[in-house]
């Protein structure tokens, strides 16, 4: 089945919170097409459930209901209430409920803006952990390393992103010194336990207030943390530079956790569609084994390239490839693909069209008009201005760099 996907976008009046105060949409009920609305994670992920892709049960907040809480500094009227029975639809569906100590669901809270941009708050896992649920979540896994892994993972994120607390990481990185390992996975449940609370101690030193371990506290401030980051430093001046308005608002989406660290037959990672440098048409990425999202981008441990993930997992990546494809084909763009495999089961969650450079621009065009997706016109309207002037910049050259074999410089990146 393709995804069937047509342009569309809010009105004037959505956009400035002025709707009929639906601020809350399911995926496979939410309006695909309309990435004012839902943003690009959102109108993604509705597109890709209601495509029968296998992605995790989730709903977006709209970017209305953000507008709204910016005028207001409080929820719309009606939000949480929405907020609360999405939650339950989705509880209802993995057969597991937020917070139960016995059988609890955990969730992701991601940012996700129409246009992709730096400074929005970053994702976090995992949330619904506390002293409780996460004896509930080693029962379920038969597995308390991984437990207390999740949790400790938990409390660094949440710490850092929506509690504002810094040197998180650097409490994390002097335990494992201490422990005398290098690799997070080297860590026992009864190290990551003392970690867990050396962190949650931590943020309460810096906070004056005790890790928030109530749940529904939890998400709200998480939500609270993606709608007030829409306004900070980086996200305005990059909307400044790149003429996006500031009224369009960030969407939260709320997705079921699905885990890539429970073992060797997991994994998490990013890939495009086509080489976002050079063009050539070939899925380009990275992915870990045994690993959570935020481990591929924290350089915490070096990721494989995609195509190990062929001699690993031949038919995940033979799945991968055929969703990939397809995705291109009803976006008729390179495609950016965030996925987690969990036990061998692969899932989604994100497609976007994919930044590349000004070559890349210039191949992948040319390539789509050979292959039927787009028209010429459509292909020069791609080529932005940024696009030729990298292309006319001297650059070197990657055969002749790549036989000197020496680097170009050092430095800090």
């Amino acid at each position: 089945m393709a995804v069937e996907v047509t342009p569309g976008g809010a009105t004037a009046a959505q956009r400035n919170g002025s709707t009929s105060e639906q601020w809350v949409f399911l995926a496979e009920d939410a309006p695909a097409s309309n990435r004012d609305l839902l943003g690009g994670k959102g109108a993604g992920l509705a597109a890709m459930t209601q495509a029968g892709l296998p992605v995790p049960a989730a709903f977006t907040i709209t970017t209305a209901a953000c507008n709204a809480f910016q005028q207001a500094n409080e929820f719309p009227a009606g939000m949480w209430d929405q907020t609360v029975a999405a939650l339950k639809k989705i509880e209802e569906k993995s057969g597991r409920t937020l917070g139960d100590a016995a059988n609890p669901l955990l969730v992701s809270v991601r940012s996700g803006a129409r246009e992709s941009m730096p400074g929005m708050m970053d994702t976090v896992l995992n949330l619904g952990l506390n002293d409780e649920t996460v004896a509930g979540l080693a029962r379920q896994t038969n597995n308390e390393r991984f437990g207390w892994d999740a949790y400790r993972r938990f409390v660094q994120m949440f710490g850092r992103i929506v509690q504002g607390v810094e040197g998180l990481d650097t409490v994390f990185d002097e335990a494992k010194k201490r422990a005398g390992v290098s690799q997070d996975t080297e860590l026992s449940a009864e190290q990551l336990r003392e970690i867990t609370q050396e962190l949650k101690e931590h943020v309460q030193r810096h906070t004056g207030k005790p890790f928030p371990t109530d749940v529904n506290e939890q998400l709200e401030l998480a939500i609270k943390a993606v709608f007030s980051s829409w306004m900070g430093r980086r996200a305005v001046d990059y909307r400044n530079q790149f003429k996006i308005p500031h009224d369009l608002g960030t969407a939260v989406n709320v997705v079921t956790m699905v885990f890539g660290n429970m073992g060797d037959d997991s994994g998490t990672g990013v890939a495009f569609t086509r080489d976002p440098s050079t063009g050539v048409k070939e899925i380009y990425g990275e992915f870990l084994p045994n690993a959570q999202g935020e481990d591929v981008v924290a350089g915490i441990r070096t990721p494989m390239k995609i195509s190990k993930m062929r001699e690993m997992w031949p038919d995940v990546y033979r799945q991968f490839e055929e969703i990939g494809d397809r995705l291109e084909q009803t976006y008729k763009d390179v495609q950016d693909l965030e996925f987690t495999v969990e036990r061998g089961k692969l899932y989604m969650l994100q497609t976007r069209n994919a930044k590349r450079t000004g070559k890349a621009a210039v191949v992948t065009a040319v390539q789509m008009v050979a292959e039927g997706l787009i028209t010429k016109e459509e292909a020069l309207k791609r080529i932005q201005p940024m696009h030729v002037t990298q292309i006319l910049v001297p650059q070197f050259d990657p055969t002749a760099r790549a036989k000197a074999g020496i680097p170009l410089g050092k430095g800090l990146a």
